[in-house]
C-alpha cells in the first residue's frame, strides 16, 4: 500500500487528493457547493450538499489507485453542525465560520467578564467566529433540540466530526485536538473540554465528540471500496503549518485561502497575547501539544471572489494579476475587505468594507490591485501583533500557501509590505499534504517529522523591494482607512 487520500473539505469546495509514496500529488477531484447567505453576516451550508461532494470526490480519486494505505482529513475549521444521534440528520444547516449573527451574545460575554474565561481557558476570544455559539443559537433556535440535547439524542461536530461519523456508520464520535481548540469549549492547557463554558453556553458534554492526537486511529470506512484506516486529521490551519514543516519554535507560516491565517510556532509555551491574537494548539503528536500564535484574516481570497461574483470586473482569479500591473500608481486606493467584520487584531464584527482614495481614474486595474494589496496589508497587522507579543518570531521568514501565493505580484507586494522575506514552496498544496503526512506516518508509508521536514523545498523567494519611505507611507494610508472602518 503506497497512496494516501487526504480529504481537503474547505469552505468553498469539497477536493480529495491522491499522494503517492514520495508524498508528490497524483490524480485530484474537486467539487464546489453553495453558499448560503439568509441574512446580513449569515453563512450557512447545506450539510449534506458537503457530505455528498466528499464522497464524489473521494469515489473519484480511490478509482485511480488500488493500493491506499490511509485517509487523512483536513477541514474548514469552527464551521458547526449538530445532528441527530439516532438518524444521523443534521438538525439545522452548517453555520460557517464566517458567520456573524452571534455578535449580541458574545458582547454579553464581553460584558459580564466572562471573556477572560475563555480567553484562558481556551486561548480565544468572545467571537461569533467560533463554534461554541453557534452551538447555542442552534439550541436555542430549533424546536425541540435543547430538550433531545439534554436527553443525549444530539452530537455536535465540526466538519471533520461529522465526515468520520457518516464514514464509519456512525460508530465513531471523534476530532482531533486542533479542530477541538477551535471550538471555544476546549481548555488547551488542560487538554479536556471545559464544564464552565459548556455550562455558560447550555451545552450538554454528551454532545461533545472524542479528541484524539491528529495521528491517532479515528475509525475505519468502507465506503469507497476496500475497508480504509482514517489515521490523520487536522484543521485546515494547523494541516497547512504541519505541511509546511513549521516544527520549530519561531517558524511562521501564512495560507491564503477564502481567509488568511497566520501562525507562529511558539512551542510548548502557550503564549497569551496582548494584541487580541488567539493562543491555540499547533498541532499534538504522540500525546505532546505544540502550541502556536495565530491571527486570523475573515477576507483574502475572498476578496477576489467579491471582483468577480460581485463587481464582475475579472471573469477568473487569475485577471487580477495582470490588472494589478496596469494599475495607475498614482491613484492610491485602500479596499478594508471587512464583508463579514474585521478579524485579528481588531475582532470588530460590525464593521463592514469600505473603500478609500477614489478618483475619476480609478477603475478595474485599481480595484484589482487595491484587492492584492489587502491582503498584504492585512498580514502585516498580524505579524506586528506577532512581534510584539512574542520576540521568538521578530527574525522569521514567512512561509506562504494557498491559491493567492501562487501570484507573484500579490507575493512580492507582501513582501515589500512586511520588510522581510516571503518563501513559497514546491509545492502549494500544503494543507492536503500536511494532512497526508498525519494519516502516511501513522501507516508506515512516511517519514519521520525530522524526515519528512528535510523534504520541504523552495519555489522561489520573494524579497523587499519597495523604498522603506514608500513602504511607511502606504502602511500608514492602510491604517488610517482601518481606522475609519472600524465600527467604534
Amino acid at each position: 500500500m503506497t497512496h494516501i487520500l487526504a480529504i481537503d473539505q474547505g469552505t468553498t469546495s469539497s477536493r480529495a487528493i491522491l499522494f503517492d509514496d514520495k508524498m508528490a500529488v497524483g490524480h485530484v477531484a474537486q467539487q464546489e457547493f453553495r453558499q448560503i447567505y439568509p441574512q446580513s453576516g449569515w453563512v450557512e451550508h447545506d450539510v449534506e450538499e458537503i457530505w455528498d461532494s466528499v464522497v464524489a470526490v473521494c469515489r473519484d480519486v480511490v478509482a485511480k489507485a488500488d493500493d491506499i494505505a490511509a485517509i487523512g482529513i483536513t477541514n474548514q475549521r469552527e464551521t458547526t453542525i449538530v445532528w441527530d444521534r439516532e438518524t444521523g440528520k443534521p438538525i439545522h444547516n452548517a453555520i460557517v465560520w464566517q458567520d456573524r449573527r452571534t455578535a449580541a451574545f458574545c458582547e454579553e460575554l464581553k460584558a459580564e467578564g466572562f471573556e477572560e474565561t475563555i480567553t484562558a481557558k481556551t486561548g480565544l476570544l468572545a467571537d461569533p467566529y467560533f463554534s461554541a455559539t453557534k452551538v447555542r443559537y442552534i439550541l436555542q433556535t430549533v424546536e425541540g433540540a435543547k430538550e433531545k440535547a439534554d436527553a443525549g439524542q444530539l452530537a455536535f461536530g465540526t466538519v471533520d466530526s461529522f465526515l468520520i461519523w457518516r464514514m464509519t456508520g456512525g460508530k465513531r464520535h471523534v476530532t482531533d485536538a486542533t479542530n477541538a481548540a477551535r471550538t471555544m469549549l476546549y481548555d488547551i492547557r488542560e487538554g479536556r473540554w471545559s464544564s464552565t463554558i459548556c455550562d455558560r453556553f447550555g451545552i450538554p458534554m454528551s454532545m461533545l465528540p472524542e479528541v484524539l492526537d491528529c495521528a491517532a486511529d479515528f475509525g475505519t470506512t468502507d465506503m469507497f471500496g476496500p475497508e480504509l484506516p482514517i489515521l490523520g486529521v487536522a484543521g485546515d490551519q494547523q494541516a497547512a503549518t504541519i505541511g509546511q514543516a513549521c516544527f520549530e519554535p519561531g517558524m511562521l507560516k501564512s495560507t491564503y485561502g477564502t481567509g488568511c491565517f497566520a501562525l507562529l510556532n511558539t512551542g510548548d509555551e502557550l503564549v497569551t497575547s496582548q494584541n487580541r491574537l488567539l493562543g491555540t494548539i499547533a498541532y499534538q503528536l504522540d500525546g505532546k501539544t505544540t502550541y502556536a500564535l495565530e491571527g486570523s484574516i475573515f477576507i483574502a481570497g475572498a476578496v477576489v471572489q467579491w471582483l468577480r461574483d460581485g463587481l464582475g470586473i475579472i471573469a477568473k482569479a487569475a485577471d487580477t494579476h495582470p490588472l494589478a500591473e496596469k494599475a495607475d500608481p498614482s491613484v492610491e486606493l485602500y479596499l478594508v475587505p471587512a464583508f463579514t467584520g474585521l478579524g485579528a487584531p481588531y475582532w470588530d464584527a460590525e464593521a463592514r468594507g469600505a473603500i478609500f482614495g477614489l478618483t475619476r481614474n480609478a477603475g478595474p486595474e485599481e480595484f484589482a490591485r487595491a484587492a492584492l494589496e489587502s491582503v498584504g496589508f492585512q498580514t502585516r497587522d498580524l505579524l506586528e501583533a506577532m512581534h510584539a507579543d512574542w520576540s521568538g518570531g521578530e527574525e522569521a521568514t514567512l512561509r506562504v500557501d494557498g491559491g493567492m501565493s501562487a501570484s507573484d505580484w500579490a507575493m512580492q507586494f507582501l513582501s515589500d509590505i512586511i520588510g522581510a522575506p516571503v518563501d513559497r514552496p514546491k509545492v502549494l498544496e500544503t494543507t492536503a499534504l500536511g494532512a497526508a503526512w498525519l494519516a502516511g506516518m501513522r501507516a508506515g508509508v512516511y517519514p519521520a517529522q525530522a524526515e519528512f521536514a528535510a523534504t520541504w523545498a523552495l519555489d522561489r523567494q520573494f524579497t523587499p523591494k519597495m523604498a522603506e519611505a514608500d513602504k511607511d507611507r502606504r502602511y500608514a494610508g492602510w491604517t488610517d482607512a482601518i481606522s475609519r472602518t472600524r465600527s467604534a
